[in-house]
């Protein structure tokens, strides 16, 4: 059995969509990245990687790489499955929290769920996605979203 932990963090800015877990959510804001920003997914990324011993996403997946330029964070996560497969790794469970002001996540956590489980390759029961703010002590409100996540491997 082996853990990872993950973690990402990007500021929301006007004319992007908001991408979390693959799923879009109607937001004045979206997260700005190279890729399509989404902290959830590339924080899940980080913690398989880092659980396999691998390269963290940014060395994986480099920004100002054109072949990553608004890349779907859901392919990454594709990307980052079939490493795991390559070595024999096995997912056994994901737990993120994602860390914002706003908007309220709840209402798509289960969309999330069901998004990166089938990019992985595993049940959602696999996965959990909580939200939580940081009572605007350190992400102030709305200037950006983070979120770590943790992976268990065997």
């Amino acid at each position: 059995m082996r853990i990872g932990i993950g973690f990402d963090v990007h500021r929301l800015v006007k004319g992007r969509r908001l991408i979390l877990g693959g799923v879009e959510i109607p937001y004045p804001k979206g997260l700005l990245g190279w890729s399509d920003g989404d902290v959830l997914c590339h924080a899940i990324a980080d913690a398989l990687l880092s659980a396999s011993s691998l390269p963290d996403i940014g060395r994986c997946f480099p920004p100002q790489d054109p072949r990553f330029k608004d890349i779907s964070s859901l392919s990454i996560l594709s990307q980052v499955s079939k490493m795991l497969e390559e070595r024999n790794y096995k997912i056994i469970n994901i737990d993120s929290v994602v860390i914002c002001e706003e908007p309220k996540i709840a209402p798509y956590v289960e969309e999330m769920r069901k998004k990166t489980s089938e990019v992985l390759k595993i049940p959602p029961s696999k996965i959990n996605v909580k939200g939580k703010t940081a009572e605007k002590l350190f992400l102030v409100n709305p200037e950006g979203m983070a979120s770590i996540s943790v992976a268990l491997i065997e």
